[in-house]
């Protein structure tokens, strides 16, 4: 025997949406979670869920009166509700045409000059062989490299300044280490092995 199929969200406001403009009522939400079930085949767990949709969407109307909160819809409402929703999309489709037309024209005024005749083939084609050349040049100078004077000067002043900013985080280090022992009355060895730091640190020459 096959299982019973549950409603859908759409299938649940549409029914939340008949008690509304059947009745032409107010209603509270207790109210709503005792007839919705019953009348509507709506669970009493998704009836908040569903009205809040429908508030969402602009379908029900909600005020809270005293300590209450009361829920209402006519039937004016969901054609207001259509019509805008209608007028929305229509101004969406009218962007996106614009914005067609725009990306058309912006082509149709890129291709011109571009069209595939034999110079153009012919000019594609050197530039495509051109390019190979150059990628085939770079790979060949890059064995060369390691030659290069101005990459080697370039390497030395790296490793120069890679060589001051070590020696500046190793004098840190000790400043730190020796606030830490006076502070603490602790062993350079502790310290050590508590921030897990080399017996051998030294400056780098």
């Amino acid at each position: 025997m096959s299982k019973k199929r549950g409603l859908s969200a759409d299938e649940k406001k549409t029914r939340m949406l008949e008690i509304f403009h059947q009745s032409k009522d107010f209603f509270q939400l207790k109210e709503l979670e005792k007839i919705a079930p019953k009348e509507k085949g709506i669970t009493v767990q998704s009836v908040k869920e569903v009205v809040q949709s429908l508030v969402d969407d602009h379908l029900v109307d909600s005020e809270k009166i005293g300590t209450s909160i009361y829920f209402w819809s006519f039937p004016s409402k969901a054609r207001t509700a259509k019509k805008r929703k209608l007028t929305e999309l229509q101004n969406e489709l009218e962007d996106c045409n614009k914005k067609l037309k725009k990306t058309e024209d912006a082509i149709l005024t890129e291709s011109v000059g571009r069209e595939n005749n034999k110079e153009r083939i012919a000019t594609l084609s050197e530039l495509d062989e051109m390019v190979r050349q150059e990628g085939k040049l770079t790979k060949e100078l890059q064995k060369y490299r390691d030659c290069d004077p101005e990459y080697i000067a370039q390497l030395k002043t790296d490793t120069e300044n890679l060589k001051t900013a070590i020696n500046r985080w190793t004098e840190n280090i000790y400043i730190l280490k020796s606030y830490i022992k006076n502070t603490f009355q602790m062993e350079n060895d502790v310290i050590d092995q508590s921030f897990g730091l080399p017996q051998d640190l030294d400056y780098v020459e």
